[in-house]
């Protein structure tokens, strides 16, 4: 996936969870958070998890997979993308 490094959007996700899972250290270790906030924190991190996979299946998918000489139906690829979503 060396076309990954050009993607400023997966770049920022990953940089957005540093950030989240680097709140939940401080949290975690300054001992006065809820287990609440804290679940709800992981649960964040979860679902940004979540869209950087599907949005590296995607890259996949467009730059390896179907590559630059196939015809796509867009129509069905996104399909295809929302079921991915649906289960992951």
């Amino acid at each position: 996936m060396s076309h990954l490094h050009q993607d400023k959007k997966i770049l920022n996700r990953v940089k957005r969870l540093k950030g989240q899972i680097q709140s939940v250290e401080q949290h975690l270790e300054a001992g006065n958070s809820s287990c609440i906030d804290v679940l709800q924190q992981v649960a964040a991190i979860k679902g940004a998890i979540n869209g950087l996979m599907n949005e590296l299946t995607e890259q996949h998918l467009r730059h390896h997979v179907l590559g630059d000489e196939t015809v796509v139906n867009e129509v069905e690829l996104d399909e295809f993308l929302k079921l991915l979503k649906r289960y992951s």
